[in-house]
């Protein structure tokens, strides 16, 4: 791979444009994890429906089922990031791996409501290791021409995960109620144990290589991850600037301080007086992922089928092929969207999405008051409001959804990265328990359409947000605290 990859021409910056197979191999490799979080977050949505008739749980227990996932992913993404700077982002990958298998072992076997809650439980500690560490691990093997389509490849697979969850309702709903949701939650621990064995072969990300003074080994896998010689020798040489080793140094492994190799003192430079680039940084990670969850699509992709059911759609086997319909719509734009990424950019793309989706919800709103408002059975409001949700997960797919991921996985420095996508993960999972624990209690308080409007509102108002985003597209990983040090002077020199 790595002879026929130095034939390939060159261009400005060692970067020659060219699409790389190996580095492309790695990620797919290391995605599956996210299509692991995402089956664990759409086949809860039909799961819950025949735990309910089984286990004879109550809407409480449910609600606690389901969000409890998100309540345990908190602590693994405060310790994720830390994690894999000391472990490195390969191992990390494999721990959260092991943390899925032994999680949805447990849940496949299913007794009782107890064992259901740890097994999740279980299962959302990996989900917060799984959140931070594709992206991360994704943006620090690819070159930044293929870096948005690449660093895309975990929320595209999430969305396909999603999907197959949502597929797998349908199907597994067949069998035996006994045996059905049991299956549908053993799964993941299939790919689960197929990623372990697969990461244990690949590539470790360079640039954590770099930090911890192992130059020969990083220097081995950007021959491999770059098409040319030139470009896997200007990309180290930006990284050890990053890492603060002396570029003209030649030697396989260098001296560093224990503090770069280990992480410690990240979270102090990142929260407490950080920089004005640095603290730019944080508030745009921040913001991308707390709007990402806030404008309520997680609450809808969960309650899928309570929404349908609210709009008067009957039946568990229609509920559940609509939800297939939604899936199907998530995941064919999340895949146009990565092709999209290195080409239209980051923040054109948060924009078109978040219009989309605010005009989206306002429909969603206007019918849903219909449906609610009215003695007789609204048809048409049920099929407008049905093709509304597949427009507005579709809009989410184009842009919030996998461009959060991809931005707030690129901007940091290189001695900020892992625990400062941790920081922003960690933000996500917060704002993602406040609406799924709070969806059906909002909606009952003010009823479904006043649910919709109340989430029309926050999109608009990310929209603003992602309207002062610098972009990113086609710039080093090594660039991004210069980029936002000059967004930042910007910004004052026109107040």
């Amino acid at each position: 791979i790595q002879e026929k990859q130095l034939e390939n021409g060159n261009g400005e910056n060692g970067d020659n444009h060219t699409f790389n197979s190996y580095a492309c191999a790695c990620v797919l490799a290391s995605t599956i994890i996210s299509g692991t979080f995402g089956y664990e977050t759409g086949v809860m949505a039909g799961a819950v429906l025949f735990i309910k008739e089984e286990l004879l749980i109550s809407d409480v227990q449910v609600g606690l089922l389901v969000g409890i996932l998100n309540v345990f992913a908190l602590p693994g993404c405060m310790v994720a990031g830390r994690t894999s700077d000391y472990l490195g982002r390969r191992y990390t990958i494999i721990l959260a791996s092991i943390i899925f298998l032994s999680g949805s072992i447990l849940m496949g076997y299913g007794p009782s409501y107890l064992i259901l809650i740890i097994g999740r439980s279980i299962v959302g500690f990996g989900v917060g290791f799984a959140s931070m560490i594709a992206p991360l691990y994704s943006a620090e093997i690819s070159s930044p021409s293929h870096r948005g389509f690449l660093t895309s490849l975990p929320d595209v697979s999430l969305n396909f995960g999603l999907l197959f969850g949502y597929v797998s309702n349908y199907f597994l709903g067949k069998l035996t109620l006994k045996l059905g949701w049991r299956t549908m939650l053993a799964l993941p621990a299939i790919p689960s144990l197929v990623l372990v064995i697969l990461m244990l072969k690949l590539a470790e990300s360079p640039r954590w290589l770099v930090m911890q003074g192992r130059v020969g080994e990083a220097r081995k896998v950007l021959m491999l991850v770059s098409n040319t010689k030139e470009e896997a020798e200007q990309r180290l040489k930006e990284i050890k600037k990053a890492a603060g080793i002396d570029e003209k140094c030649s030697q396989d492994i260098v001296e560093v301080p224990k503090k770069s190799r280990s992480g410690a003192g990240a979270l102090k430079e990142l929260l407490w007086k950080p920089s004005a680039p640095v603290r730019r940084i944080v508030i745009a990670a921040i913001g991308v992922h707390m709007f990402q969850q806030i404008c309520g699509i997680e609450g809808i992709l969960l309650y899928s089928p309570r929404v349908f059911e609210r709009a008067g759609m009957i039946g568990k086997s229609n509920l559940l092929l609509a939800t297939v319909g939604m899936g199907i719509s998530q995941a064919l734009f999340t895949f146009i969207s990565a092709f999209l990424l290195d080409r239209v950019g980051r923040r054109i793309l948060l924009l078109i999405s978040a219009g989309g989706v605010v005009v989206t919800l306002l429909g969603l709103g206007v019918c849903m008051a219909m449906v609610e408002h009215s003695k007789e059975k609204q048809l048409w409001a049920i099929r407008f409001i049905i093709v509304f949700i597949y427009i507005c997960v579709a809009f989410v797919g184009l842009g919030i959804g996998p461009v959060t991921w991809v931005y707030s996985s690129e901007i940091f420095p290189l001695r900020l990265r892992a625990q400062g996508l941790g920081v922003g993960v960690t933000v996500n999972r917060i704002s993602n328990v406040v609406v799924v624990t709070s969806f059906i209690s909002v909606y009952k308080k003010i009823t479904m359409s006043g649910s919709f409007f109340l989430y029309t509102a926050i999109t608009a108002l990310a929209g603003w947000f992602y309207f002062t985003l610098p972009e990113t597209k086609g710039r080093s990983l090594e660039d991004m605290e210069a980029i936002f040090e000059k967004h930042s002077k910007s910004e004052t020199q026109n107040l």
